[in-house]
């Protein structure tokens, strides 16, 4: 069967309405349900059933392939600055630089930096016991510094490589990682301080008078205050009892890791991406140290390279056997498999959507259209985000419809469009996203009032970035 261009567009429409309604109304997994998506419109765009199987077979290859190793090293390395303290250190840094004063620009820079090896609900957790603390000794209340933080974490999740729903856009809409690093920087900063820390302290002073905490919080029934321990993962159940100080306990300051060290540990991939890309630009391709460069500079060796210096920065030097190291690995890979299967299961519906003719249909249908594909992306991006809830699937789906619009626009920037689809997952984070029941629980405040503190954040956060990403179209 042969369908028409409006035919393919309107089986596109059908085919979100049915992630929606999978995991929205019947609660499927992201992964389920996107695949049962690739494989009907498969079938209804006439793609022989024999050749459903092969193609979505070579989707999920082609995009694991790539991002398998990167997801995991990553999740190593976040591992790696839980158990030895380093987020709480580089939050103790932070504060003695800036002040407390400056505490909500000091938990957006945290989650800014600290996010960049870990899962935004896993970062959130991880730091969000630095919040009760920060909020107690500041005299401000929980929200106040909270929504700084998740909304930094929201904005490297979506924007910053290597996270894996960046990488992997990335790679689907072929733009350089480098070059996403450092325009993802210039973008994701402005949105992460203008959504959190001027929001909160503008818009939200009425609403954080009515929660300023001087002590301790109890959320849904368990202790919220300290930072998880060591061997633990990250819960508000594994925190030291109420009183304790964690900011401002010198025994317990002179067991954590340097903030220098810290620092470099976790910015370590990030600058040799980003050196590989100066590189390019800069040197021959026939010049040795370009050729090094661009080996060591590749995603996977990158994270390779900083997972090994974290072992022994993080590990080794702090008293840290190798058995110690294998176990911190073993531990790290659990929470990632249900990841691995979405962004898999979102490369095989992107594939689909090529093998059907879609690609072509899209990009006929949206290139006569009067607005930016910057926009369209953003657009297409926040509304599926809202609609499913999963910044991951919204990205990886809305990247392979906005990746015929690229196609068809010669003089844009992939890096930048893939920064606009990253910009529009940030927005309109709410109750089918599990970080905002997260948030609302550690926070302990009502439906109402995450809704007007993280969904109104996050969506000035995504706005921002798209004028950002709009700024930048003018001169790249």
């Amino acid at each position: 069967m042969t369908l028409g261009t409006g035919g393919l567009i309107a089986v596109l429409i059908a085919a979100i309405v049915l992630v929606v309604v999978l995991i929205v109304g019947l609660k499927l997994h992201g992964s389920i349900a996107l695949t049962i998506a690739a494989i009907t419109v498969a079938l209804v765009t006439g793609v022989k059933p024999a050749e459903v199987g092969d193609v979505l077979e070579k989707g999920v290859g082609g995009t694991l392939g790539f991002l398998v190793l990167i997801i995991g090293f990553g999740a190593i390395l976040g591992k790696m600055l839980e158990v030895s303290g380093g987020a709480e250190r580089l939050a103790k840094g932070m504060l003695r630089v800036f002040g407390e004063k400056r505490a909500p620009i000091v938990m957006s820079f945290l989650g800014l930096i600290a996010g960049i090896p870990v899962f935004v609900e896993v970062g959130f957790v991880l730091l969000v016991p630095l919040v009760f603390v920060v909020a107690r000794e500041v005299g401000c209340s929980k929200i106040r510094v909270g929504v700084p933080l998740a909304i930094s974490l929201m904005v490297v999740h979506c924007i910053l490589p290597p996270h894996p729903a960046a990488t992997a856009i990335a790679g689907t809409l072929g733009a350089d990682i480098g070059m996403v690093i450092m325009l993802g920087l210039i973008v994701g900063i402005p949105a992460a301080l203008i959504g959190g820390p001027l929001y909160t302290g503008i818009g939200l002073r009425q609403l954080e008078r009515a929660h300023v905490t001087a002590g301790a919080g109890q959320v849904s029934g368990v202790v919220a205050e300290g930072k998880p321990g060591p061997e633990s993962n990250g819960t508000p159940g594994d925190a030291p009892a109420a009183g304790e100080n964690v900011l401002k306990n010198d025994d317990a300051d002179r067991s954590l890791p340097g903030f220098g060290i810290t620092l470099l540990t976790i910015l370590l991939p990030l600058i040799i991406m980003v050196c590989r890309t100066v590189a390019d630009q800069t040197l021959p391709e026939e010049n040795g140290l370009r050729q090094f460069v661009d080996l060591v500079g590749n995603p996977i060796l990158a994270l390779l390279i900083s997972v090994i210096f974290a072992y022994f920065s993080l590990g080794i030097s702090r008293g840290k056997s190798f058995s110690d190291l294998s176990s911190v690995t073993d531990s790290s890979f659990s929470p990632i498999g249900g990841v691995l299967l979405i962004i898999g299961a979102g490369g095989a519906f992107n594939a689909v959507l090529m093998a059907s003719g879609m690609d072509k249909a899209i990009a006929g249908a949206m290139g006569s259209l009067p607005v930016s594909p910057l926009i369209l992306a953003w657009l297409i991006a926040i509304v599926l985000h809202f609609a499913v809830g999963s910044a991951t699937v919204a990205m990886i789906s809305a990247a392979g419809i906005v990746l015929p619009m690229l196609q068809a626009s010669p003089d844009l920037s992939p890096a930048l469009m893939a920064i606009a689809v990253g910009a529009g997952a940030i927005g309109l984070t709410h109750v089918t996203d599990s970080l905002f029941w997260l948030y609302k629980e550690y926070m302990g405040i009502s439906v109402g009032d995450a809704l007007k503190t993280l969904t109104v954040g996050t969506t000035i956060a995504s706005v921002v970035a798209l004028c950002m990403t709009m700024l930048l179209h003018l001169v790249i």
